[in-house]
């Protein structure tokens, strides 16, 4: 009897264990989308203003960079929890370094279980690892890549920014078919909304230029995809340039790429 009661006993408290690390694991991760948002605005904010006094940029201050992030961990995952997939789309104030066409720069996020996190930064916008100060001299770039933290307990309320996915064309080559047809590599970027549009060809051949068609695409985020192109390649044509218009998302600028035979 005693044996049979601790044994009942023990599938009890297994039971009540089991059921507490199941209560644990699906209250969700403090590290969410929102939290990180508002302390990866801040932890930049300030590092950058320090690159700001290294260059002697009078007036750029944390307060008047003022940036705003959109923080994605990835399409069809919960938007939440450590990871090396988070990436944030920030715009700040600096009027010496305008934003891109898009609105901002693509920083890639390394968070980490404890809540603090690596941020890599776009170098076209904040530079390279060293930098040359005021008195000329080489000096590390703080806003290069740093480390902060975010706080579990800070608010988690949505905070309502938004940036759209850029459009890029990845073709380098324009290489015809057997036909003669081309097709044109795009993706879509981080972003809200995906990208909807079209994608015209232009033929550039001894002759001048000739239309040769167009071809329509609509991508969730971070989605690649060949868009056929109506029409056919002329003959003798030696480039051609593509140009995306887009009715979601953000257009690139026009490419022209050499034919290949």
């Amino acid at each position: 009897m005693r044996r049979i009661i601790l044994t009942l006993l023990l599938s009890v408290l297994v039971a009540v264990g089991l059921g507490g690390v199941a209560v644990a694991t699906s209250s969700g991760s403090p590290l969410t989308q929102a939290r990180l948002e508002r302390s990866v605005t801040a932890s930049f904010a300030n590092v950058y203003a320090q690159q700001a006094a290294i260059l002697g940029h009078e007036g750029v201050t944390a307060a008047s960079a003022a940036p705003k992030a959109m923080c994605d961990k990835g399409p069809g995952v919960t938007q939440s929890g450590p990871g090396t997939s988070w990436n944030c789309l920030m715009s700040w104030s600096d009027p010496n370094v305008p934003m891109p066409s898009t609105g901002y720069g693509k920083f890639e996020i390394t968070l980490h279980s404890n809540g603090c996190y690596t941020v890599g930064s776009p170098s076209t916008l904040v530079g390279y690892q060293t930098i040359t100060d005021r008195r000329g001299r080489t000096v590390s770039n703080p806003a290069y890549e740093f480390d902060a933290c975010l706080d579990p307990k800070s608010p988690d309320t949505p905070t309502g920014v938004s940036f759209p996915s850029a459009v890029a064309i990845t073709t380098t080559t324009a290489t015809p078919a057997a036909d003669g047809t081309l097709s044109d590599g795009l993706a879509c970027g981080v972003g809200r909304g995906g990208c909807v549009g079209t994608i015209t060809a232009v033929a550039t051949t001894p002759s001048g230029d000739v239309p040769i068609g167009e071809g329509s695409f609509r991508m969730s985020e971070q989605a690649t995809r060949n868009v056929p192109i109506s029409g056919t390649l002329p003959a003798g044509a030696t480039r051609v340039t593509y140009t995306v218009d887009t009715t979601t998302g953000v257009a690139p600028s026009p490419l022209t790429v050499p034919v290949a035979r």
